[in-house]
């Protein structure tokens, strides 16, 4: 019978193979850690290291706190890993209306475009502007960038392009004509091929999972609470919040963070209150649609291409806070 101190010793001999972890503080929060009435001693992150609430921050009521919950990932920010993970986004098909050809779609100068390659479909689209046309509907573009770099395209190659016009987004198909370099770099796309365009609303607005910081009134140095962006377009968005943030044509403070395949921008602006939709039972959140009324040029740029980023995902605007 084998001696059981030996087999004791045999095994503490043994290197131990199994993975170690660290015993390091936990970053994840539970309803139960976050105090209600008193001010955090610590911020609030989600999951991806997007602030929620600045450490100093008092959560008034326990329904604030079940929304912080139910629609994000609270961690301790002070101990987050804010190593970003990619989002995913499903694929929604055009509605095609006719033959459109490019005067249908009055795009101008100056107009921003989303590129991508054909055969990367699931790819993110990447930003450019049309800088001109030519007789035979050709497009002459700035040459889409890709992690700071151009976008490497062959001649001859298939792209899929997506436009927002003032009414409507559209997509279509061109073959990369000409890669030039003199006297600036630039990109002549082919004329487009079958215009595909999503029906005409006041503004185009895609699906979005964005926390908010808000206050109420169009001037102060903090945010009162936190609400959660479920759509938004180039102007605006729909915001969810635990209780109801004022009346129609009342301003609000907001914050908030937009990430892209090009770009990370911080947004701090005014927003005018266009409908709200009440929660139909005490406790339960209630809807904003809000119109963003002072973004500067480069918070313009980083929403419209928030929205070029996410084209398959498309909603349409209606003045409604669905």
């Amino acid at each position: 019978m084998e001696n059981p101190s030996e087999a004791l010793a045999e095994a503490q001999a043994e290197p131990n193979t199994a993975p170690q972890t660290p015993d390091l503080p936990s970053r994840h929060l539970t309803l139960e850690s976050v105090p209600i009435g008193t001010p955090l001693d610590w911020p609030i992150a989600d999951s991806d290291g997007t602030l929620l609430f600045a450490s100093g921050t008092i959560l008034a009521t326990t329904d604030e706190r079940k929304f912080l919950f139910d629609h994000f990932h609270p961690q301790r920010g002070d101990r987050l890993d804010t190593a970003t993970q990619p989002e995913s986004h499903p694929d929604h098909s055009a509605d095609t209306t006719g033959k459109l050809t490019l005067k249908d779609m009055h795009l101008t100068i100056g107009a921003l475009m989303g590129v991508r390659s054909q055969l990367g479909s699931g790819a993110p689209m990447h930003p450019c502007r049309i800088i001109g046309f030519a007789p035979n509907h050709a497009l002459f573009v700035t040459p889409p960038l890709q992690d700071g770099r151009l976008l490497p395209l062959g001649l001859g190659e298939n792209v899929e392009i997506v436009a927002i016009a003032s009414h409507a987004v559209f997509r279509f198909v061109c073959t990369v004509e000409a890669i030039c370099h003199a006297p600036f770099d630039y990109i002549v796309l082919s004329k487009p091929g079958v215009i595909r365009r999503l029906r005409e609303r006041k503004s185009i607005r895609v699906h979005a999972h964005l926390p908010v910081r808000f206050g109420i009134g169009e001037t102060g140095d903090s945010y009162e609470g936190l609400g959660l962006a479920k759509s938004i377009s180039a102007v605006g968005m729909s915001l969810t919040a635990s209780w109801t943030l004022g009346a129609v044509g009342e301003r609000l403070r907001v914050a908030f963070r937009l990430k892209s395949a090009e770009m990370q921008t911080e947004i701090e602006t005014t927003a005018v209150i266009r409908n709200v939709q009440k929660g139909s039972a005490p406790g339960e959140p209630s809807a904003h649609g809000l119109e963003l009324d002072q973004l500067d040029a480069a918070q313009q740029m980083a929403m419209k291409v928030f929205v070029f980023d996410r084209q398959d995902d498309v909603q349409y605007w209606s003045n409604s806070a669905n």
